[in-house]
């Protein structure tokens, strides 16, 4: 019985010993593939190439987030938003062959350009907007209507 238990005990530390030495092998392993299987190669010199990559990675993060916020605030000054309304300015002309299209910004800054068709020909028109409304001149009910159509379509 005594000698069950002696050899239960052996075959238990057996095994233990095969999977310690398992387990031993893959961090060897693991360790070898980290410094690249060079013997010269010492792990503190991987270390301090590991955080000088860092480092550098971080400045070029910081330089590419200002990149990325210069890109946003002038995305706001780009046309983002058009309107276009269809209609008829004269009495004595058939279907909704004028127009007002409406050329704005993020900010609802931008350009109207109106053309107005009559039998005798088309006259072009353009007005400043700013900030939805007209600058120099009042905005007709036409305009405003292709504005509101413009900042509703964002």
């Amino acid at each position: 019985m005594l000698f069950n238990i002696a050899l239960a005990g052996i075959i238990l530390l057996f095994i233990w010993a095969i999977f310690i030495s398992i387990f031993f092998w893959q961090l060897y392993n693991h360790y070898n593939t980290l410094i690249g299987g060079s013997d010269e190669k010492k792990l503190k010199n991987i270390l301090e190439d590991i955080l000088k990559n860092q480092e550098v990675s971080k400045s070029n993060l910081a330089f590419l987030k200002t990149k990325y916020d210069k890109i946003e605030e002038d995305s706001l000054y780009h046309l983002q938003k058009i309107g276009l309304a269809r209609f008829n300015p004269f009495k004595d002309t058939g279907g909704e062959q004028s127009f007002i299209l409406a050329l704005l910004d993020n900010r609802n800054t931008g350009i109207l350009l109106t053309g107005l068709y009559s039998r005798s020909g088309t006259r072009w028109y353009a007005k400043r907007v700013v900030d939805g409304k007209g600058t120099e001149h009042a905005l007709s009910e036409e305009e405003q209507k292709a504005v509101k159509s413009a900042i509703i379509v964002k």
